[in-house]
C-alpha cells in the first residue's frame, strides 16, 4: 500500500469511520490478496471516500488527466498527491488516450492490486441505476481478475452534487459488497462482454435496491 494512501486511511479514513459510522455488509467477499475490480453504483464523489475507508486494502481510483497536468504550485501538489495515492490517469475524451488508461490498469491488477470502476460512467443524476458500460467487463477479462459488486447508499445526502466536502450529521451511509463474479475463461467478444456487464449491474441493483434504467446515464450539461 502506498505510504500516502496509508496515511490517508489513518487520518481521513478514520475520520469518516468515526464521524459517519458507515454500516458495512459483505466485507467477507473482499479478497485479502490478489487483483480485483470493485464495480459500484455512483451517487456522489463521497462514494470513493467511504469505499476507501471501509476496504482494508489499497484501491486504485481513476483520476482525470487534467489533475495530473496542472501548472504552478497547485498543479504540482495535486499531481504528486494523486501519484502518491496510486491513482490511474484517464482521458475522458476517449479514443487512444482512454485506451492508454485501460492498458495502465491491467498491470496494476495483475500485480495483485485493486481498481475501482463505476460502470455507469458518471454520477447518477436522479438516484436511479443506469446501464453499465462494458469497460468494466473488458478490463476484468483482460486482466483475469474477479469483479466485486459494490452498493453504496446515502452518499448523495452526505455530499450531493456541488457540495465540496461531506456534510456532518447529514445522513447514514451503507456500503454493501456482493459475491465476487469470476471472469476466468470468459469470452472477450462484444456479446459476452455486454452480458457480463449486465450481470454486474444486476448484482449491484440487488445490493442497492435502486430503480434500474436500461439506458446510459445522461451526460452532464455543459457549463
Amino acid at each position: 500500500m502506498p505510504l500516502l494512501y496509508s496515511i490517508g486511511k489513518v487520518t481521513v479514513g478514520n475520520a469518516l469511520m468515526l464521524g459517519w459510522r458507515p454500516r458495512v455488509e459483505g466485507l467477507e467477499f473482499v479478497p485479502r490478496t490478489g487483483g480485483a475490480i470493485f464495480a459500484g453504483n455512483h451517487l456522489s464523489v463521497a462514494d470513493e471516500l467511504f469505499l476507501g475507508a471501509v476496504v482494508p486494502r489499497h484501491l486504485a481510483f481513476w483520476a482525470k488527466a487534467e489533475y495530473f497536468d496542472g501548472t504552478g504550485a497547485g498543479g504540482w501538489f495535486t499531481r504528486n498527491l494523486l501519484n502518491g495515492l496510486g491513482a490511474i490517469r484517464v482521458q475522458r475524451a476517449g479514443g487512444r488516450d482512454a485506451l492508454a488508461a485501460f492498458d495502465g490498469a491491467i498491470p496494476v491488477l495483475q500485480s495483485g492490486d485493486c481498481v475501482v470502476v463505476y460502470p455507469e460512467g458518471t454520477r447518477s443524476p436522479d438516484g436511479k441505476l443506469y446501464r453499465g458500460r462494458t469497460g468494466v467487463a473488458r478490463l476484468a477479462v483482460a486482466a483475469g481478475v474477479p469483479i466485486i459488486p459494490v452498493g453504496t447508499l446515502g452518499t448523495e445526502k452526505v455530499q450531493p452534487i456541488g457540495q465540496p466536502y461531506p456534510k456532518p450529521f447529514s445522513g447514514k451511509i451503507t456500503v454493501k459488497f456482493g459475491k465476487p463474479i469470476e471472469t476466468t475463461g470468459r469470452s472477450d467478444d462484444r456479446t459476452a462482454l455486454r452480458a457480463l456487464t449486465d450481470e454486474v449491474m444486476h448484482e449491484i441493483q440487488k445490493l442497492t435496491g435502486q430503480e434500474y434504467v436500461p439506458r446510459y446515464a445522461p451526460a452532464k450539461p455543459a457549463a
